[in-house]
């Protein structure tokens, strides 16, 4: 049953110029709109209470399930602003749809999908003037639900808040497209059969934080992570999938196993790739193949994806093996025509011939 949204405008709004000076350098995830989206859950009523209500703090006891059992999932979009100034997201049913698995496996309620696009929708309408325009600037959007109730048993929780708030965004690589380095984590790993790896949640992300400063501390910008129980097969990083380009112009990224996130970036190229002539194959790829095959010549390229970052070129695969470099490590031309087909679909300057857009404002 669709929720209605009753807006409730702050009165105390950032004033123009100074929200002007954050759109002219937002950076990412730094600063936030007036206002945010929140609709409560119990299992007595269901959905209930929408409102797009003043951007400000949430009121949690300290028995709140969500801090003692980690009940939490979450989402990220982005809000593009087109040359004629009208705002659009990208593929938002697909994150609807992608919330809704994520809340299965975390045992939270199922919000339909026009409930997701429309709190989503009238948060945009209302802070229409936090999406910035111009180069590769966005407003991200970040969805996430809760388990809210005040109480310690470990069941799932009988009252569950959504909110969706946003954060104008500006280019991920401000001083251009640079390739990055990859450290391989060989102590960790990222998730295991049965557990939530294809999930959205808060805990595949702070199991991944110590890795990361691993790869820091070796020079390097992410970490890769290989599969639970062979570590052989290379499944993601920290939160970007990966494609390989091959010598003989097909692509191959690492199939759904169950524990790799399904990301909306990662489908979409599956079929931008296509339509640039590339021939694009899921499959299980060995961190001995990458290697090999980098080293071979045999793999050409290597590129992650994900929401922020859109498509990042991958340079160098560090271990304590050794250092592999993909090609001369610098940004190919697979990854470059990928990444510009995207963004050229999501910012209005080619035809969506998918209906992968939708108007918010």
């Amino acid at each position: 049953m669709a929720v209605d949204f009753i807006v409730k405008r702050n009165d105390q709004p950032l004033p123009d110029e100074q929200r002007e000076q954050v759109l002219a350098a937002p950076g990412f995830g730094k600063h936030f709109t007036d206002h945010m989206a929140v609709v409560s859950w119990s299992s007595t009523d269901g959905w209930h209470d929408a409102q797009v209500r003043p951007y400000g703090p949430l009121l949690l006891d300290p028995s709140a399930a969500v801090l003692h059992y980690a009940q939490e999932i979450f989402e990220g979009l982005k809000a593009y602003r087109h040359d004629d100034g009208s705002v659009w997201a990208f593929r938002p049913e697909a994150n609807a749809e992608r919330f809704r698995r994520s809340a299965t496996r975390l045992a939270l309620p199922l919000m339909d999908v026009e409930d997701f696009v429309a709190a989503i929708r009238t948060l945009v309408e209302t802070d229409l003037a936090w999406v910035p325009s111009g180069g590769e600037t966005s407003l991200y959007l970040r969805p996430f639900m809760f388990a809210s109730e005040a109480f310690l048993g470990v069941r799932p929780a009988n009252e569950v808040t959504f909110c969706v708030i946003a954060s104008p965004a500006g280019a991920y690589f401000a001083g251009g497209l640079k390739p990055v380095s990859i450290w391989l984590s060989s102590e960790y790993t990222r998730a295991a059969p049965g557990g939530t790896g294809a999930a959205k949640c808060g805990g595949n992300y702070a199991a991944s934080l110590l890795p990361i400063l691993e790869a820091q501390a070796h020079g390097c910008d992410q970490v890769c992570f290989l599969d639970a129980v062979e570590k052989r097969w290379v499944e993601e990083l920290g939160g970007m999938n990966l494609y390989f380009v091959m010598d003989d112009g097909s692509i191959v990224t690492p199939e759904l196993t169950g524990t790799i996130l399904e990301g909306v970036t990662r489908s979409s190229i599956l079929q931008i790739a296509a339509d640039l002539g590339q021939t694009v194959t899921e499959r299980r790829i060995s961190i001995q193949e990458w290697r090999e095959g980098a080293a071979s010549g045999r793999i050409t390229e290597v590129f992650a994806c994900g929401t922020a970052a859109v498509v990042t070129p991958v340079g160098r695969l560090a271990s304590a093996e050794g250092d592999v470099v993909t090609g001369d490590g610098t940004t190919g031309p697979v990854t470059a025509a990928v990444r510009t087909a995207l963004l050229d679909i999501q910012y209005g300057r080619t035809p969506d011939t998918r209906g992968w857009l939708t108007r918010l404002a």
